[in-house]
């Protein structure tokens, strides 16, 4: 039953409310409809508090566990079988469930896949999610190759910003990782990012050793010419690459060793940023081994099949699908409640059986 499973948990957040009498668990929200006073596990009126005292207001919200590409670390070469009718979450859902995740406290919603372009009726979720009234930024992120179509009406409708990935620099390898695409399409998709008006573009780059740190000067190149933001992101051992050789896992640090002109600028989110004198962008380092950001994780996942997942690498999920009003505001809540306090990626693999293009990335 939900308020028992909550129950145990209400004496943590009354300590860390000062004490405040807390009547029940409810949606930001609907609090301020009902006007029924503070509820459990929130600051204010516009916050959702997990046991662990964090702020959850970032969904990341999968549309789809199909794509393009195969790149190795995500999925198997084959790729993946496409589901019936019916097997993703429609555009209606998806925008019941972001409606439900913002009277719950979310702020940021990230479109992601699989590959979320490829995705039929994409403008339609988008501007689905856009029209939500408190939601305050739209994100996607993509591989970049179906930008040149796609750039100006997601800009059009309504998405904020765009992270890109970016695994290398060069042409034959950007092939063997991504298995089958082509590494102008990436450029392509960059330039028509910029062309259609969107800014302060972020390039994630999974970092594996051996395979393409020997590219970190040229991606911090990339800073000294262009406003954008290089964000090297550590390899987890999950879905293909679980029983990856141990060199491949190299903690992004390396790059503040290989590089000591970085120089460390305000954070932002999970990034540690820095910047190279003169340079015109950033560069991000996100270390979820070797640094572990647990305590601060502010999000909650939805996979394309309607699963809420407190944590990527968690086995525990919640099905949203079949749900409305305040049964959905429940089970959103319920999994906020749940989250983990962290991973256990530093002792073994991740604990999901699922493959991050299942989860979304």
């Amino acid at each position: 039953m939900y308020f028992e499973e909550i129950s145990a948990i209400i004496k943590v957040n009354l300590r860390k409310l000062g004490g405040r009498t807390l009547l029940r668990a409810v949606c930001p929200g609907e609090h301020a409809r009902r006007n029924s006073g503070p509820q459990l596990g929130t600051i204010g009126s516009n916050a959702m508090i997990d046991q662990y005292g964090r702020t959850i207001d970032y969904l990341r919200l999968s549309v789809t566990d199909l794509c393009n590409y195969r790149c190795q670390y995500c999925m198997p070469a084959e790729g993946v079988e496409k589901g019936p009718h019916g097997s993703v979450l429609s555009v209606e859902e998806c925008g019941e469930i972001a409606q439900a995740a913002v009277r719950c406290g979310v702020r940021k919603i990230r479109i992601t896949g699989g590959e979320p372009l490829v995705r039929r009726g994409i403008l339609d979720i988008c501007r689905t999610l856009r029209a939500i009234p408190e939601l305050e930024e739209l994100c996607l992120t993509t591989n970049g190759s179906l930008l040149p179509e796609l750039a100006k009406p997601l800009q059009e409708a309504g998405v904020d910003r765009l992270n890109i990935s970016l695994d290398t620099l060069r042409t034959e390898r950007f092939r063997e990782i991504t298995r089958r695409g082509d590494l102008e399409d990436a450029f392509a998709g960059i330039r028509a990012a910029e062309d259609a008006g969107f800014q302060n573009l972020k390039l994630d780059t999974v970092l594996m050793g051996g395979v393409n740190d020997d590219e970190i000067e040229d991606f911090l190149s990339l800073t000294k010419e262009y406003p954008w933001e290089v964000r090297f992101i550590e390899l987890m051992p999950m879905g293909p690459c679980a029983a990856w050789p141990k060199e491949r896992f190299l903690p992004v640090t390396e790059i503040l060793n290989r590089f000591p002109a970085l120089e460390e600028i305000e954070p932002n989110g999970v990034a540690r940023r820095y910047r190279l004198p003169g340079a015109m962008g950033t560069v991000g380092l996100i270390t979820p081994m070797s640094h572990e950001f647990c305590g601060a994780c502010r999000r909650i996942r939805v996979t394309a099949d309607g699963k809420l997942k407190g944590c990527l690498h968690s086995r525990e999920e919640i099905s949203l699908r079949g749900l409305h009003g305040r049964e959905l505001e429940d089970a959103i809540l319920r999994g906020i409640l749940q989250k983990p306090k962290g991973h256990h990626l530093t002792e073994h693999a991740s604990d999901t059986p699922r493959t991050m293009n299942e989860i979304g990335g």
